[in-house]
């Protein structure tokens, strides 16, 4: 017995975003400290949507030209600039949208930090206009996370009912054509994780204590994240796996490429916070990457010395929290500029995960490579300090 999708009635209150895009933002979104991407961007989004007349898919807010647009930035005819959200290869986000666009789901994989969970929001919120419907996957996401749950008070009361059924967000997604999210798909158990494979193939959600079942409507999807670095993690089965079509998110290529998004992250992030601009010390982010890249890769920019890497993974995101909390001092304990001594601790952090291994690690390239090095003798001293 298939379940009409308009009697799949959602439990909890989702903030209202208007069909244009930018209206209908709740009163405290402003004092969020973080908004979702469909608030924080509902002007370029809203832009975008004014000018786009290309087809669309079926529920989707956006083109899949725009959705790339929106994602990689660009300037609109009528002079709109929209600001990237992702630097990196034209085609990953192109493959993605494209995912998106068919019956497949995309998971997203790459190493810690490499914006898999920031591409998912921005892919949700131009698709959908919501990128709330997430599922944030850990060792203990329980079954009902992905299905559906009960209000027990309701199942005492009066049995199993469609009253007493609590729909999870990818239920709801279902239901409403909209795209839904899965957050480290590959913590969750095994066992859990094939909960999806009918949802996948067949686009149903049998509701068996009922006799029901609740059909996927056009423009549901799901976009699942994932990476096989860090510990306590669950290999996806073979038969999940083919219901995926993936895409690897690289690390950046160039230096330059990781400055400019360490740079764009930290100066939205420090507005939020009212901290110093970040182009006042462009000098400072420029070095932490430098280190960063060098370590991680194991030889330094130019080739001539080779380094041993330490155990973390010193991604772009460890970047841009090191560099955000450089600021913050420079903010509240200097003169507002970013200094060597701001980032020195956050960088000690970062790198020696492993008090033993990583700190002979750290020592060996400050003395071989940041002493030596012509121009960096302040931050030198203040690693070395921070290190003693």
């Amino acid at each position: 017995m298939s379940v009409p999708v308009a009697s799949v009635e959602p439990t909890t209150v989702r903030p209202p975003v208007s069909e244009g895009l930018g209206e209908g933002v709740s009163e405290s979104a402003g004092e969020a400290l973080r908004p979702h991407a469909e608030h924080a961007f509902a002007a370029e989004l809203t832009a975008l949507a004014a000018q786009d007349d290309r087809p669309r898919p079926a529920r989707w807010r956006l083109s899949p030209w725009a959705v790339a647009t929106y994602l990689l930035g660009g300037t609109l005819p009528d002079g709109t600039v929209i600001t990237p959200k992702y630097v990196g290869p034209r085609r990953i986000v192109e493959v993605a949208v494209t995912t998106l666009a068919t019956d497949r789901a995309l998971l997203l994989l790459g190493v810690p930090g490499t914006a898999k969970t920031w591409v998912s929001e921005h892919l949700a919120a131009a698709v959908s206009g919501d990128s709330t419907l997430l599922v944030q996957g850990t060792a203990g996401t329980p079954e009902e996370a992905i299905r559906y749950g009960w209000n027990y008070a309701q199942l005492l009361a009066h049995g199993p009912s469609r009253d007493a059924l609590v729909p999870s967000p990818v239920m709801r997604a279902m239901a409403e054509g909209m795209t839904a999210r899965v957050e480290e798909l590959t913590r969750i158990p095994a066992d859990v994780q094939d909960t999806l494979i009918t949802i996948l193939s067949e686009k149903v959600l049998p509701i068996p204590e009922l006799g029901q079942e609740v059909q996927a409507v056009r423009g549901f999807n799901l976009i699942a994240t994932a990476n096989d670095r860090d510990r306590g993690v669950n290999e996806l089965s073979s038969a999940l796996r083919r219901r995926f079509n993936t895409v690897v998110l690289p690390l950046p290529e160039s230096a330059d490429a990781e400055v400019d998004i360490v740079s764009r992250r930290v100066d939205q992030i420090g507005r939020s916070l009212d901290l110093p601009a970040a182009p006042e010390g462009m000098d400072e982010i420029r070095r932490v990457v430098t280190v960063f890249r060098e370590l991680r890769d194991g030889v330094t920019a130019d080739g001539r010395t080779k380094l041993k890497s330490p155990s973390g993974t010193l991604s772009t995101a460890e970047a841009i929290s090191v560099v955000t909390g450089g600021l913050a001092l420079a903010a509240h304990f200097g003169d507002g500029v970013l200094r060597a001594s701001d980032v020195a601790a956050g960088i000690l952090g970062a790198v020696v995960r492993d008090p033993a291994a990583d700190r002979v690690i750290w020592q060996e390239y400050l003395e071989a490579v940041v002493r030596e090095r012509d121009g960096w003798k302040d931050f030198y001293r203040a690693c070395r300090e921070v290190s003693a």
